[in-house]
């Protein structure tokens, strides 16, 4: 009984291994602590529903497309690898948020406790909208950061701001057909998925486009000092891969070179 823990405890420690070319970063582990609790709130306010003028969306949307740009940040900055360790973390983070939620619901309340009904609105996880988000989240951020490693190497470097919002385009898309389809199949039409995908995925795409500008000043910094420019030249791009010496191209920057590197 004891192999199933050890296996896990392997396989958690293979995918979120830190490589070596992260380690000595000055905001590389804090920008990740950032990241898992940006996506951990977006998940635990994802069940209120907003007004705002004649829209509605739900909580999740004024949070979690910003974890598609700390995705796009640790791609640009840090590398693939650096991406892959972030999203593996956060998909772990969420699902043990989704399980201790469920767990700690249905435990029984004290008798003179009484806000049960309360906490099951916000922590009482359908099952299958848990499996439905991991999903569409793991698969979305992969398809991020895949696309604007590649091209990173296409445009050679330079501007950035079609590397975040073409990887937005296609990680969005994927994310969000994925988290519709399984959280809805077989309960609402095709249409009516089609018109949720439709609209989510336009205001996710608007707001990277919003965020660049932002997103130009947070990579721009971290470029110049962390020191670093990275290429995935030799990356294996398979998200369960755990990095090889020697695997990514690495371009160390340092004065009027950092300079150049991010005027893009």
């Amino acid at each position: 009984m004891r192999i199933i823990p050890r296996m896990s405890n392997a396989l958690l420690q293979r995918l979120t291994h830190k490589h070596q070319s992260l380690r000595n970063f000055r905001y590389y582990d804090i920008l990740v602590h950032i990241f898992v609790v940006v996506l951990l709130i977006s998940n635990l306010v994802g069940s209120k529903i907003c007004a705002i003028g004649p829209f509605r969306i739900s909580g999740a949307q004024l949070l979690f497309p910003i974890t598609y740009i700390f995705g796009d940040v640790f791609t640009e900055v840090y590398g693939y690898s650096g991406s892959r360790r972030a999203i593996w973390i956060g998909f772990f983070a969420s699902g043990l948020l989704a399980l201790m939620g469920l767990v700690t619901v249905h435990i029984p309340p004290a008798p003179d406790w009484p806000n049960q009904r309360a906490f099951e609105i916000v922590f009482n996880f359908v099952p299958r909208m848990v499996a439905a988000s991991l999903i569409a989240f793991w698969c979305g951020e992969f398809a991020n950061s895949y696309t604007l490693a590649r091209m990173k190497l296409l445009t050679d470097g330079r501007w950035l701001w079609t590397r975040t919002v073409g990887s937005t385009v296609v990680g969005q898309a994927v994310d969000t057909t994925i988290v519709m389809f399984l959280a809805f199949g077989g309960t609402l039409g095709t249409k009516s998925i089609l018109v949720l995908i439709g609209s989510g995925y336009l205001g996710k795409v608007l707001y990277e486009v919003l965020a660049t500008p932002l997103t130009y000043l947070v990579v721009n910094f971290l470029k110049r000092s962390e020191g670093v420019d990275v290429y995935d030249m030799h990356t294996d791009f398979n998200p369960f891969s755990k990095e090889k010496p020697g695997e990514t191209g690495v371009a160390v920057l340092s004065g009027s070179a950092a300079n150049a590197a991010t005027a893009d």
